[in-house]
């Protein structure tokens, strides 16, 4: 037995519209699929991506308009991270996501890669990483 890689993440957001703005209007990935949950049939659950809908480029939303805000602790996602391939590729998303009116971070100097650092429209933190030789796998 062998993982092989992530195939997608699931979050819970207030407003699928509102979301489906900041992840394929502002961050540009592909929404690749929208549905209901198989789970809860009365719930809309859409999935961002990469164009074909590869796994390892997934994010999905599952729409609770009515669900308390979370509490970070043991048990909930501190944050997800997308890649980039290049440090001016992530300068370029600063000056982008500011001059949009999104509140982005400065540069923080992992050592093995950076980091900037926003938030989506229900707070979570989405980080843009550098993709560095010998952290991240490319492709």
């Amino acid at each position: 037995m062998r993982l092989t890689g992530l195939h997608h993440v699931t979050a819970i957001c207030r407003d699928l519209d509102r979301t489906t703005r900041f992840y394929r209007d502002v961050l540009g990935l592909a929404l690749v699929r929208e549905t209901l949950n198989d789970d809860d049939p009365l719930t809309r659950h859409f999935y961002f991506g990469d164009a074909r809908g590869s796994p390892g480029t997934l994010v999905s939303f599952l729409e609770y308009p009515s669900l308390p805000d979370g509490v970070v602790g043991a048990g909930s996602t501190h944050h997800f991270a997308f890649a980039v391939d290049s440090s001016d590729e992530q300068l370029a998303w600063i000056d982008y996501l500011r001059t949009r009116g999104f509140d982005c971070t400065d540069v923080f100097d992992r050592g093995a890669f950076r980091s900037i650092y926003v938030r989506d429209p229900d707070g979570r933190i989405v980080e843009i990483a550098t993709r560095e030789p010998g952290l991240l796998p490319e492709g």
